[in-house]
């Protein structure tokens, strides 16, 4: 099996590194690690040694991929709209950090953008609606619940946090949108196995199958159709080699 962490945090080659290994020995297969527009070019430049790196402790029965993803974060609609579309033809994955209704909402409607990640932050609410929740399952753009809201958060935040990831599983569930579980990593206490982040879920409601698809499943589908986004001329369209 193949688990997909979307969401460690980027920040330099030292601690990328080590996040990398821990996470690996954890138990997970593709890290995605996320960096903000001024930070993204600048990682890149590392990318490739860091690749090589970390081939030195990847054993062959243990498939270990790591991609560099960008994050948005911006309580400017204008800001994020522009961000996406200079960076969409430059990164495989882009997500934009919700929270706000507008946010929410301009990420939903844009399908450049790859996840909504956390639109329940800092909110009294979930961040969804039925109008949202169908946007988000038209334009498949992903939902993001980050355990590190869990992790790092308590009494009545936490109880709140908890509560809104419930609120999206529902919505979830009537609407079919792609959900994705994430660790959020920061440093290397923060990592936490698949088989726990499976089992913390399964507590707060989720079955077997929802978590394949929120550790698996829907992961797989935004790495592999990022891959291929370029020979998309739109939905259902793409281009093909003519000598298929």
């Amino acid at each position: 099996m193949i688990f997909y962490d979307l969401n460690l945090k980027g920040s330099n080659y030292n601690n990328d590194y080590n996040l990398i290994k821990e996470a690996y020995n954890f138990g997970w297969n593709y890290l995605n690690l996320q960096y903000s527009p001024e930070e993204f070019q600048n990682a890149l430049d590392y990318k490739d040694k860091l690749i090589e790196e970390i081939s030195t402790f990847a054993v062959e029965n243990k498939p270990l991929e790591i991609n560099f993803g960008l994050n948005i974060n911006s309580s400017n609609v204008d800001t994020v709209r522009k961000t996406v579309n200079r960076f969409r033809n430059k990164s495989d994955f882009i997500s934009v950090f919700g929270g706000t209704n507008e946010i929410n909402r301009v990420s939903l409607e844009n399908r450049h953008v790859d996840v909504l990640s956390r639109p329940y932050y800092k909110k009294n609410d979930c961040g969804l609606n039925h109008v949202l929740a169908k946007e988000a399952f038209k334009n498949q753009v992903a939902i993001e619940l980050c355990f590190k809201d869990i992790l790092t958060n308590f009494l009545s935040y936490r109880a709140k946090v908890l509560a809104n990831f419930r609120d999206i599983i529902a919505l979830q569930r009537k609407f079919e949108f792609p959900l994705i579980i994430t660790t959020g990593s920061e440093s290397i206490f923060d990592i936490r196995s698949p088989i726990d982040i499976s089992n913390f879920f399964k507590v707060l409601g989720l079955n077997d199958r929802e978590i394949k698809n929120g550790l698996m499943e829907y992961p797989k589908s935004i790495v592999d159709f990022n891959k291929n986004r370029e020979n998309f001329l739109f939905e259902g369209v793409h281009i093909v080699n003519k000598d298929d």
